[in-house]
C-alpha cells in the first residue's frame, strides 16, 4: 500500500523559486537540487531525495484551473537510489473543494499499474500522460476511491475542485533518490535548463541553456549575467 506522508508542501519549506512565463513557476522544497546532466544529455534535471523529510518540486497552475481541466501530467524520471517497491514517488495534486473550501490532495503514482511497484531504472523513463481516462488515481483524500479511473473522478464532484498546485514528491524513509526532467504540467514543459552554476555558461555551454521562460542567451556573458541577476 502506498504511504501518503507529505500532506502539505508549505510545511516542508520552499527552498528555491524560478519564475517562468507569466503564470508558470516552480519551486524546490526539502533536499531537491538542480543537477547536471538531465535526460537525453540535456544540461539539467532536478534531483529529489526522500530522506530525511521528503522532497519535491511544486508547480504553480493558472488560477481557476479545475481538476477536470487538468489534462496532462507527465515527466521523465530516473532512479538514482531505491525503487518503487515501497513509498510513493508521485504527482501530488493539491485541490480545494469549492463548497467546503477544504484543501486535500489527489495522488497520481509513478510506475506501472495496477500496483505501481515497477519503476524501470537506471535510465530515464517517461511516465506518459497520467491523466488519460483509464489511468488510476488515488482520490481517497477527497472522498473518492483509492484507485479510481481519471474519467470517473472528472465526471463527479471532484472534477469541479480547484487545483491549487501540482508537485512531484518523494517520501522519506524509503531511501529513494530520483531525477526528474521535462515535467509536463498541463501543457507547460519544465526542462530545468537554466544555468544552475555560472561555469555551465563557459566553453560554449551557454548555447545549450535557456532562461526559465525558454528564451536563449546571446552569448556567454549574457548567460553569466542571467545566473547572477536572474535577468
Amino acid at each position: 500500500m502506498k504511504r501518503l506522508v507529505i500532506a502539505g508542501i508549505a510545511a516542508a519549506g520552499l527552498s528555491l523559486l524560478f519564475v517562468t512565463a507569466a503564470l508558470a513557476a516552480y519551486s524546490l522544497f526539502g533536499n531537491s537540487t538542480v543537477v547536471s546532466p538531465g535526460a537525453g544529455g540535456s544540461p539539467n534535471a532536478v534531483q529529489v531525495t526522500g530522506d530525511p523529510a521528503g522532497s519535491g518540486i511544486e508547480f504553480d497552475v493558472p488560477a481557476g484551473t479545475t481538476f477536470a481541466m487538468l489534462d496532462v501530467l507527465s515527466t521523465d524520471y530516473k532512479f538514482m537510489s531505491g525503487n518503487c517497491q515501497a513509498g510513493s514517488p508521485r504527482f501530488q495534486v493539491e485541490v480545494q473543494n469549492p463548497t467546503t473550501m477544504a484543501v486535500r490532495n489527489i495522488f497520481v503514482y509513478i510506475g506501472a499499474p495496477p500496483n505501481y511497484k515497477c519503476c524501470p531504472t537506471p535510465d530515464y523513463v517517461n511516465t506518459g500522460n497520467r491523466r488519460e481516462d483509464t489511468d488510476l488515481i488515488d482520490a481517497s483524500q477527497v472522498g473518492g476511491l483509492f484507485y479510481q479511473p481519471v474519467a470517473a473522478a472528472q465526471a463527479g464532484p471532484i472534477g469541479t475542485y480547484r487545483v491549487l498546485s501540482v508537485a512531484l514528491v518523494v517520501d522519506p524513509t524509503y531511501g529513494q533518490v530520483l531525477r526528474f526532467d521535462n515535467a509536463n504540467i498541463d501543457g507547460t514543459v519544465y526542462t530545468f535548463d537554466h544555468p544552475s552554476d555560472k561555469d555551465q555558461c563557459k566553453d560554449g555551454g551557454w548555447q545549450n541553456l535557456t532562461r526559465t521562460d525558454g528564451t536563449r542567451f546571446r552569448n556567454q556573458g549574457d548567460c553569466v549575467s542571467y545566473f547572477n541577476t536572474g535577468r
